[in-house]
């Protein structure tokens, strides 16, 4: 298997590029519009071909990279049931997808930072969008979300993989690139010997500003990242 772990500084989030090295068949998860060219480069540079693009969810602080790849690539993309709905593949918990024969994904509905979220766990490692990130979570105050039901997704979803399992954020704000499930369980400071009323109480008052692109980026993200087209005008 082909993995690479790769940065976009200005929303800090992470893409994935995973292939598969006997048929160079690909994925990339959260891709981001303003890196297309870098990660086409690197797709062509390991000898590989794109055939899926993963979002875990539809992200409010940039502008997702599918539809773009799609044109250019003819690859499928795929996202969590109730998002996307320009996706070519409309995921709920249980799904699974094969890259090539030997990458197989299994789809873990994980909502709460938004409706739509959806994990991808692949062997030993689980692509957790902005359900789970190292140390922390994904905020709840909008698209949906719920903290009750992001507290379910992580301790009865996430945290009911193996201690070992490695945890691949969407974003990261502090320099950390990977986690485990045995890590966040002890020491995520949200999670740790907190109850479900402590967790909700934490999200209740983070009062956190408004994302800079959310006005921009849930419109153009529901297109896959595409701009929407103007509706039509009245005669």
């Amino acid at each position: 298997m082909i993995f690479r772990q790769l940065f976009d500084s200005e929303s800090s989030t992470y893409t994935y590029l995973i292939g598969d090295a006997s048929t160079g068949q690909a994925v990339l998860i959260d891709p981001v519009r303003e890196q297309v060219d870098r990660d086409l480069k690197l797709v062509g540079e390991l000898g590989l071909k794109l055939t899926y693009v993963f979002d875990t969810h539809v992200h409010a602080d940039h502008v997702t990279a599918s539809g773009l790849l799609r044109e250019r690539t003819r690859c499928t993309v795929a996202s969590g049931a109730g998002g996307a709905a320009c996706a070519d593949l409309q995921l709920h918990h249980g799904d699974e997808v094969r890259v090539g024969p030997s990458i197989f994904f299994r789809v873990l509905a994980t909502p709460g930072h938004t409706d739509d979220s959806v994990s991808y766990l692949l062997e030993d490692r689980v692509f957790t969008g902005d359900a789970l990130l190292v140390r922390g979570n994904g905020r709840t105050d909008f698209q949906n979300g719920s903290a009750s039901q992001l507290h379910d997704s992580i301790t009865r979803v996430l945290f009911s993989l193996p201690d070992e399992t490695l945890v691949y954020p969407a974003h990261d704000y502090h320099g950390h690139t990977v986690t485990s499930i045995a890590e966040e369980k002890r020491y995520n400071p949200r999670l740790a010997g907190q109850s479900l009323e402590e967790f909700i109480h934490t999200m209740e008052t983070l009062h956190l500003p408004k994302p800079q692109r959310i006005d921009v980026a849930v419109p153009a993200n529901r297109a896959c990242g595409r701009t929407p087209a103007p509706p039509p005008q009245g005669h």
